[in-house]
């Protein structure tokens, strides 16, 4: 087990319910959280990842081929009763901000929230979870360039997050999310009460929870947690596979 002072318990919500379309014709009839990385799964890398650093209160939300979820779930952690799956019937017709609504009941205690698309290695999480203490905390990498896919980051002089998206203007870019987000103390609360107002407006069924961090950032309690040096990946596009694959390799070779 990687090591971690963090002696909170912790639980982990996975975001997994898209299909991943930019992936077909790989995801015409699996979920991209199956896709393979260096011949396991992307959600079982994650799961891996949670295990070796002592998380085992995990929620996967599913939607896109749940069962397929569900059959590997069986096969690879049966032995785990903590690890559960909750349904998103609106996968088709809603964003991910929809399946942190529906998970918002989990969210009474410190917990990890993450895309289901992102591969990482388990100090990674470490690092996250032995971060300076703070009510919401974005997992940040930095990189030369940022392209239009990216989830771009701005930060102040003390390294709080001070908008997130898409389309910040390339001058105020700083780093940028890779999908993992540290809630504690009053954080969980915070966010679960603005994604309960969110989505008491129809529009933002096809917003990202990341809209909600960004206008969280405003009261200044969205701190970033940098994850530079170590291995993560998300998978978007099919050449994706093929650099997690590589950068997982020997990972994947001695578990």
């Amino acid at each position: 087990m990687t090591n971690n002072k963090n002696i909170r318990p912790v639980k982990a919500i996975i975001l997994s319910a898209g299909q991943g379309r930019r992936l077909l014709p790989l995801t015409e009839n699996m979920p991209k959280c199956l896709l393979p990385v260096s011949d396991k799964p992307v959600i079982a890398w994650q799961i891996d990842a949670l295990l070796a650093v002592g998380i085992d209160h995990i929620t996967i939300i599913a939607g896109f081929h749940v069962d397929l979820i569900e059959a590997l779930l069986q096969q690879r952690y049966a032995e785990y009763p903590n690890i559960s799956i909750l349904f998103n019937p609106f996968y088709e017709v809603a964003d991910n901000l929809a399946s942190c609504w529906l998970a918002r009941s989990l969210m009474d205690s410190d917990f990890l929230l993450l895309n289901g698309d992102t591969v990482i290695e388990p100090s990674l999480i470490t690092q996250v979870l032995n971060s300076q203490t703070a009510p919401i905390t974005l997992s940040v990498d930095y990189k030369d360039s940022y392209d239009a896919d990216d989830m771009k980051v701005q930060l102040d002089a003390d390294n709080r997050v001070k908008q997130v998206s898409k389309i910040i203007p390339k001058e105020q870019i700083d780093a940028e999310s890779i999908g993992m987000i540290y809630f504690r103390d009053q954080g969980p609360h915070l966010f679960r009460a603005a994604v309960e107002e969110a989505l008491r407006h129809p529009a933002e069924l096809s917003s990202w929870y990341l809209s909600i961090i960004d206008k969280l950032a405003d009261g200044h309690i969205v701190h970033s947690c940098s994850v530079a040096g170590y291995r993560w990946c998300e998978i978007d596009f099919i050449e994706d596979l093929a650099k997690a694959g590589m950068l997982f390799a020997d990972q994947n070779a001695s578990t």
